[in-house]
Formats: C-alpha cells, sequence, structure tokens
C-alpha cells in the first residue's frame, strides 16, 4: 500500500449497515482516491476477506475490533461496550486527531451518542443535528435534523438553523441564506407552540428567514436550508426516498411492459438517465452530523457500494474544501454565542 501524503486519513466503520463490511469495501473500491488513507475497523478475519475488493492504489490498514454493535441493538446497551466497537474505535481515531473524518453507516442512534461523548459538542450547542443536501428544482437545500434529535426544545432548533446556515454558507458559497421552518402550513397561526416560538425568535435573528414551509417546499429551490426536528425529518427524508424509488421502479415496469415500451425506452435512454440521477437517493448519500468537534459522516444503513461511496465523496468534499472549519468559522461570527451570552428565553 502506498504511503499517502497529506495525512488526509478516514476512520471508517467497516461493519455497519445493512450490507456490510461488502458494501463499505465495494464503496471504497469506487472512490479509490490516490490522496487519501482509510483506516477500517471491524473483526478483522470477515473484513480481510473483502480486502481483495480494493485496488492495489487505495491505501488503507484494516484494525480489528473485538466488539460488534448489531443494529437492533438498544443505545443504553450499545453505549456499555460502544467505545471498543469498531464504530467506537472509528470515532476515537478522530478524537486523538489520527484521522480527520469518521464514516459509518451503522446504527443512528449509537453512532450519534458515541461521537457526542467521545467528542463533545461545540460550545454553545446542546445536541448535534443530522444536516443533509437535497437535491431541489432550483438547486441543492440542505435539510437538518435528519434524525438524531427525535424530541426537541425551541433552543435546539435554533442551533440548528445557526448551524444550517454555516453549513449552508460554507457548502453554497453565499452569504445571502435563505432559512425556512418546516411546519403542516405556512401560515403563522398553524403548527405547536414550539414551531410558532422557533419561528418568533428566527424571524428575529435572520434577516433572510422566510418563515414557515410545507414539506413540497424543499423541492423548489425557494429555501437554501430547512429546519426541523429529527424525527419529522427522518420520516420526511425516508418518505422521499420511497417515493423516488417508486417512481423509478414503476417507470421502469411501466417503459419494458410491452415492444413498444421498450422500443421507446431506448429512445428515451439518456432522459431516463438524467431522470434516475436525479432521484437516485444513494446519490445524494451522506449527512453530517453538525455541532461536534470532529467531522463526522452518516451513511445510509441500507447503503450498496454506490451510496457508501458518495457518503465517502461528500467526507472528502468537507475535507478538501475545510468545510469543517469554514462551519467554525461562521458559528464564531454567528449569533448563536451572543444568544447564549445575552441568556435569552428560549
Amino acid at each position: 500500500m502506498p504511503n499517502v501524503e497529506g495525512g488526509k486519513t478516514i476512520a471508517v466503520d467497516g461493519m455497519g449497515g445493512d450490507s456490510a463490511p461488502e458494501s463499505v469495501f465495494r464503496g471504497l473500491a469506487a472512490v479509490a482516491p490516490a490522496d487519501f488513507r482509510f483506516v477500517i475497523f471491524g473483526d478483522e478475519d470477515i473484513l480481510k476477506k473483502h480486502a481483495h475488493l480494493l485496488p492495489s492504489s487505495l491505501s488503507y490498514e484494516i484494525r480489528h475490533a473485538d466488539v460488534a454493535v448489531a443494529p437492533d441493538d438498544s443505545v443504553l446497551s450499545a453505549l456499555r461496550r460502544g467505545k471498543n466497537s469498531g464504530m467506537g474505535m472509528a470515532i476515537g481515531l478522530v478524537q486523538t486527531g489520527e484521522a480527520a473524518a469518521v464514516v459509518s453507516s451503522g446504527n443512528t442512534g449509537l453512532y450519534m451518542a458515541l461521537a457526542k461523548i467521545i467528542l463533545n459538542t461545540i460550545d454553545g450547542v446542546d445536541r448535534p443535528a443530522i444536516a443533509s443536501v437535497i437535491p431541489g428544482r432550483k438547486g441543492p437545500v440542505i435539510c437538518l435534523d435528519l434524525g438524531a434529535n427525535s424530541e426537541c426544545e425551541v433552543k435546539n432548533l435554533v442551533d440548528f438553523a445557526i448551524m444550517g446556515e454555516a453549513l449552508a454558507r460554507s457548502v453554497f458559497n453565499k452569504s445571502d441564506i435563505r432559512l425556512a421552518l418546516l411546519n403542516i402550513g405556512a401560515e403563522n397561526v398553524k403548527g405547536s407552540r414550539l414551531v410558532k416560538k422557533t419561528s418568533e425568535i428566527l424571524r428575529r435573528l435572520f434577516d433572510n428567514y422566510l418563515g414557515f414551509v410545507e414539506g413540497d417546499y424543499i423541492f423548489n429551490g425557494n429555501a437554501d436550508v430547512v429546519v426541523t426536528d429529527g424525527f419529522t425529518g427522518n420520516v420526511a427524508l425516508k418518505a422521499i426516498e420511497g417515493t423516488a424509488k417508486y417512481m423509478t421502479t414503476e417507470l421502469k415496469e411501466s417503459l419494458s411492459s410491452s415492444l413498444l415500451s421498450r422500443v421507446g425506452m431506448l429512445l428515451a435512454t439518456p432522459a431516463l438517465r438524467k431522470f434516475r440521477k436525479k432521484v437516485d437517493p444513494r446519490l445524494y448519500n451522506g449527512a453530517i452530523l453538525l455541532g461536534l468537534k470532529g467531522v463526522v459522516v452518516k451513511s445510509h444503513g441500507n447503503s450498496d457500494g454506490i451510496g457508501f461511496a458518495n457518503a465517502l465523496r461528500f467526507t472528502m468534499n468537507i475535507l478538501n474544501n475545510n468545510i469543517f472549519r469554514r462551519i467554525e468559522e461562521q458559528l464564531e461570527k454567528s449569533k448563536l454565542q451572543r444568544l447564549s451570552e445575552q441568556g435569552e428565553a428560549l
């Protein structure tokens, strides 16, 4: 394995996810960057059986972890031994500075809990949030929280908004970030006390706050950041992904149902490829846990090799463009610290 200049190292949970470790190794093989090094954690005997999938040009190392965490393990029981699991050891590599980032497709609740314990949160932030880029008609949209916090308080949603804006400024390289709050309706009278109170504060904090938006607003691209609690965000994300898969499957079956349809499918192949690229959730895989003192990226639990490869690309993009550092700088300039100092009642 060649030496990698620059010390760009990514820790990988080799056993996390429904299709691991095969999906992990196929993802690594599909990306195979020459300027990054990967440390893969898990059962060494199992991981080595998949090493043949990796090209000789890839710089990697396999490290053994005695403990394996099952997808259905409770967070409490898994935390008792989680630090010695492949997931915990991978996060630990970021904490020691040996790795610049960590990627896992494992249990989301455990991943967030371990990352928070091992890395700690940024000053002023109570809870991390899962943020991801979702394709919109007029441009990509950052949505958060997508599953880290099923129950939130007003301060949590305000923190998410501030972190989401900082991420958008860094990723989209623009200053006029348009922010919205997900609700059951756009009218101010609709929604729970939680979103109403949050909306009042966001209106005072952000010049470009658009107010409440409904779920369909995510796709029109008029907002750069859409904020919600983790329960609602995760349900919305899974509904979006399920709809995309349903549409793709139905379209494929319809176009292959007859000879005439198959001829039409051949003629429409370029357009269909473009359509599939836009709606395939695997191509947008990869979400960052914002609010932690380190780059922690979550890949979908059901990711295949293509999905995991894109989670790795997402991670490398964050590192190559110093996005995490830029997020920290934006947070330092933001109203988060001022809000905390003022002790504003949230």
